[in-house]
């Protein structure tokens, strides 16, 4: 086996897929308001993951509020339009968000 694709390899098993959507999260500025395990300007995601666990729409529901903002859920402070996300990394996002509980 070719020595770079060993690399390759392992390094899948080092940085596993929860890492990569926190990036994604990094690179979309979600981490500016939120972080996984405390509230900021917005709830910890980890908050999040544990109001909308079992609800089967939660996905779906998460995404859209992710790319369309939202009020009145989590306090008097909006959350904004998100226009730099588009809908399969707010999918992403809202799935990653969810598996955080």
């Amino acid at each position: 086996m070719r020595p770079a694709l060993l690399i390759l390899l392992a390094g899948s098993f080092i940085c596993p897929p929860a890492l990569a959507d926190q990036a994604l999260a990094k690179a979309k500025n979600c981490l500016s308001c939120h972080t996984v395990d405390k509230k900021v300007v917005g709830p910890a995601y980890q908050d999040v993951a544990r109001k909308y666990a079992g609800q089967k729409d939660a996905p779906d529901k998460l995404a859209g509020k992710i790319m369309k903002g939202g009020a009145g859920v989590w306090g008097v402070i909006p959350m904004p339009v998100n226009s730099q996300v588009n809908e399969a990394e707010a999918r992403k996002l809202a799935n990653w968000i969810l598996s955080l509980k």
